[in-house]
């Protein structure tokens, strides 16, 4: 990586189904302002930007009178991208994180590969699977999008839980905590933590 080049993105995505606008920063304080139309989304995002200290600026509007999956995808979709374009040529980073996070009586784990590389394994299974109106089930299609776009190699493991609302929050928790880890420099990586010579 560049020595003083900012690692952040700016992304616009327009749809007939939403409109988005995003800036992140991967070498942030945690800072965010956020804003899709769910609230619970909007809480899980604030958690992901403070977790993984990015800086992250979303306004999202979306077609949530049809249904909130376009939104959330699309968010996903756009969070990814800003992502891989922040990320540069991935020079000096550690490349490999990962987290266990307890939430109360839930438990998740979560590990990434930030290798350019797309792939999810999402295995999450709860008996309640809203929190209020928000179907927990929207969750993996927002971390699917977040992986492809962002190119990771993405394993989220809900180990136990009962509250969805736990169990969501643990496992953005630790995405961000994961990806924080697996994003940051390494001083001792001077090139790309690779033999194949590209992500």
């Amino acid at each position: 990586m560049s020595e003083n080049r900012a690692r952040k993105a700016t992304i616009e995505r327009k749809t007939r189904e939403t409109e988005i606008r995003l800036d992140f920063n991967i070498d942030g304080s945690g800072s965010y302002d956020v804003s899709t139309g769910v609230a619970f989304f909007d809480h899980m995002l604030e958690s992901f930007a403070k977790h993984g200290l990015f800086d992250l600026q979303l306004q999202a509007k979306g077609d949530l009178d049809v249904d909130l999956h376009h939104t959330i995808e699309d968010v996903g979709i756009v969070l990814g991208q800003a992502i891989r374009e922040a990320l540069g040529d991935a020079r000096g980073i550690y490349r490999y994180g990962t987290q266990v996070l307890p939430m109360a009586e839930s438990k998740a784990e979560v590990s990434v590969d930030v290798s350019n590389r797309a792939f999810l394994v999402y295995n999450v299974s709860l008996k309640n699977d809203r929190v209020g109106s928000f179907d927990v089930s929207l969750v993996e299609d927002f971390a699917y999008a977040l992986a492809q776009n962002a190119g990771l190699d993405l394993h989220i493991n809900l180990v136990y839980g009962q509250s969805p609302h736990h169990a969501v929050e643990a496992i953005f928790k630790g995405m961000a905590r994961s990806l924080r880890q697996a994003l940051e420099i390494d001083p001792r990586q001077t090139g790309l933590p690779t033999v194949k010579g590209a992500l």
